[in-house]
């Protein structure tokens, strides 16, 4: 039995997020409302920390160099402002927590890429939404072969019928 606080947290999670690692460079799709308008900017960066991953606080914090000057920003991913996060880049690190990314500048800061797959990783899939729908294709399927079955029975009865006028009729004529 889940508890209160439980089911609460799970509400407020989305189904599935990106799988974020440090040393990721990601883009960032955050929603920002000015005034009465609301639209989407990309903050793309280096992953130097992911912190609680299985909790509906999980978080990242994002760091990139804007105009000269380092700018780190936290993002939740369970956030409804969070529309979507894309890791276009992942590279090789052996710690968590990237501080020394912080002093590194040029090509001292560069990190060795790794080969991933950007489409595996980059797909969220509802796992419940598509078994719902496949449920539902199932169910439409199924409907529409009855309703074929019984077009094709009243097919069929409307020949019989016709082949046991034309017997009567030819029955009539012989004798």
């Amino acid at each position: 039995m889940q508890s209160v606080i439980q089911k609460i947290n799970d509400r407020y999670k989305k189904v599935e997020v990106v799988d974020v690692r440090p040393g990721d460079t990601v883009k960032v799709h955050q929603k920002i409302r000015e005034g009465g308008k609301e639209r989407v900017q990309i903050f793309q960066g280096l992953v130097i920390r992911v912190s609680k991953t299985g909790s509906h606080t999980s978080r990242i914090l994002v760091r990139r160099i804007a105009s000269g000057v380092g700018v780190e920003k936290s993002f939740l991913l369970h956030s409804p402002l969070v529309v979507k996060v894309e890791v276009t880049k992942r590279s090789k690190v052996r710690r968590n927590y990237l501080t020394y990314m912080r002093e590194r500048t040029g090509k001292s800061a560069r990190l060795t890429g790794v080969d991933f797959d950007k489409d595996a990783v980059n797909e969220i899939r509802d796992h419940e939404a598509e078994k719902a729908a496949e449920a539902e294709a199932k169910a439409a399927a199924a409907a529409e072969a009855e309703a074929k079955a019984a077009e094709k029975a009243a097919a069929e009865a409307e020949l019989e019928a016709k082949a046991a006028a034309a017997l009567a009729a030819h029955e009539t004529t012989t004798e």
